[in-house]
C-alpha cells in the first residue's frame, strides 16, 4: 500500500477549519474547476439527503471529468470516522466505489495558537495489481500538485 501526506499551517482557528471541512461546500471549494467535479448525492447516516454536516456514516457520490476529457469517473466515499476533541479533530473517508483499489483519506486538524495545522494523509492502492504497484511511486507527483492546491485553497478561503 502506498501513502501520501501533506501538512500546512492555516492562520485560522481550529473551529473554523473544522467547520469548513465538515460541509460538502468545503469539498466543492477545494476542488479546482478543471476537475469537473459534480456532487451527485450526499446521504447522511440516518438516510437524510443533503445533510448540513458530513457526520460519520455519511456517503458522498460524485463524479469527475478532468479537463472535460473522456467519460465521467464515478467515486463514492463513506465517512468512516469523525472525532472532535479539545485542540484536535479528524475525520476519515474511504472510497467504497471508484478508480482506486483502495483509498483511505484522513483529514486531521490541530490547534496551533491562533492557527491550525492541517494534515492530509492518504493510503491507497492503484488498480491493475502489480502494474499499479510499480506505478505507485509516480502517483506522488499528481498527489503533490493536487494537495498543494487544496491546501492553498483552504488558506485562501479561510485566512
Amino acid at each position: 500500500m502506498a501513502s501520501y501526506e501533506r501538512v500546512t499551517r492555516v492562520g485560522t482557528s481550529l473551529e473554523d477549519v473544522w467547520e469548513f471541512h465538515s460541509r460538502i461546500q468545503g469539498l466543492e471549494t477545494l476542488t479546482p474547476s478543471w476537475m469537473g467535479l459534480r456532487v451527485e448525492s450526499v446521504i447522511g447516516p440516518d438516510g437524510e439527503g443533503d445533510p448540513d454536516v458530513l457526520e460519520e456514516g455519511a456517503e458522498i457520490a460524485m463524479s469527475m471529468r478532468p479537463f472535460g476529457v473522456g467519460p465521467r469517473q464515478h467515486w463514492t466515499s463513506l465517512i468512516t470516522e469523525r472525532d472532535r476533541r479539545a485542540g484536535a479533530a479528524y475525520f476519515r473517508d474511504e472510497m467504497i466505489y471508484g478508480p482506486f483499489d483502495r483509498w483511505v483519506h484522513t483529514h486531521a486538524f490541530y490547534a496551533d495558537g491562533e492557527g491550525t495545522i492541517l494534515r492530509d494523509s492518504v493510503e491507497y492502492d492503484l488498480p491493475m495489481g502489480g502494474i499499479g504497484d510499480a506505478l505507485a511511486p509516480f502517483s506522488r507527483v499528481g498527489f503533490e500538485g493536487m494537495f498543494r492546491d487544496r491546501h492553498r485553497r483552504t488558506k485562501s478561503a479561510l485566512e
